[in-house]
């Protein structure tokens, strides 16, 4: 019993990936491939909020910005001016990231509501400008976003090939989270989350890791929102609405908070009954969803994977 234990304790990140790979490989074959599309952008949403709220404990309110303003970014190149969509999605993912450089260098010497609040007026910002800036299409949205051909072979047309080129992005951006956490600078970053003022008495220039934290972050949240633009074909002012923001921190804490696979945990449950109510409650999902978020507050405090994880490290063997 001993080696086997051994065994998958010293694999688990190997075998946790070639888990999601043979899954995300059947799945296009059994479910929507859009659904599932759907899923692997907010997916490598809440992955990239999570690194941000749960290992480096800053909460913001206006992620909303990187994704929906990255998805502008990606569908004004690829339909205005033409570009692939592998260059559109690279521009989304560094214009997120220069926009959370700029919304870090302003928030990140503040802490706790004071941090969350200048994120969400910031944001608001941006939704105001996404509303009144022509390129944008205002309330009508950026429609009509050509998905292309990827490095100008494959027709990304088809649902198929598309959805095999948003798991690959998924799974890079999935793999650079789970490096960077396990990584010296992710301790640094729990460090900082669980006792601030140690990390600077230690002589780390806590507000640097901060805000490198909060650009990496905010570069992948961008390539998420680029992602779901090629995806839908369409960049909405929904993209950008402080809305979009809150249901990323309902999956992040509905998945578990500071663990690898709880936000995407969460954002398949919530985008699942999304699609599997609307048709059936309509705007009552919303307080459907509002009252799995307050149950799972009250009985999951660790998320729907963390008290899975909780319950297995009690039932396995002391060796």
């Amino acid at each position: 019993m001993k080696p086997v234990v051994s065994f998958f304790g010293q694999n688990r990140a190997l075998l946790m990936f070639a888990a999601l790979i043979v899954v995300g490989s059947i799945a296009p074959f059994v479910l929507y491939p859009t659904f599932l599309m759907k899923v692997l952008c907010f997916a490598l949403f809440a992955c990239a909020f999570n690194l941000l709220l749960g290992f480096a404990g800053l909460l913001s309110f206006g992620h909303a910005a990187f994704f929906g303003g990255s998805a502008y970014i990606t569908g004004y190149l690829c339909h205005d001016l033409g570009l692939t969509p592998e260059l559109g999605l690279l521009a989304g993912a560094a214009f997120g990231g220069a926009l959370g450089a700029v919304f870090g260098l302003i928030a990140i010497r503040r802490a706790g509501i004071y941090f969350a609040m200048i994120t969400l007026g910031l944001a608001q910002i941006v939704f105001f400008l996404a509303l009144q800036l022509k390129f944008t299409g205002g309330e009508d949205g950026m429609q009509g976003i050509p998905r292309g051909k990827l490095f100008g072979v494959v027709d990304l047309s088809d649902n198929i090939a598309m959805y095999f080129f948003v798991f690959v992005v998924f799974l890079g951006g999935f793999w650079l989270i789970h490096r960077t956490i396990h990584s010296p600078f992710g301790q640094i970053l729990k460090a900082i989350r669980d006792n601030e003022a140690r990390a600077i008495s230690l002589g780390y220039d806590v507000n640097r890791f901060k805000l490198l934290a909060f650009v990496i972050s905010a570069s992948l949240t961008g390539l998420a929102g680029s992602t779901k633009s090629l995806v839908f074909q369409l960049a909405s002012l929904g993209d950008v609405h402080w809305h979009t923001s809150g249901d990323v921190v309902l999956m992040t804490l509905l998945g578990g908070l500071g663990t690898i696979l709880g936000p995407g945990a969460g954002a398949v449950t919530i985008v699942g009954l999304e699609n599997l109510l609307a048709d059936k409650v309509g705007s009552w999902v919303t307080v459907i969803m509002g009252s799995i978020f307050v149950a799972c507050v009250l009985l999951f405090r660790r998320g729907l994977v963390g008290e899975i994880g909780a319950l297995f490290n009690k039932s396995r063997p002391r060796v």
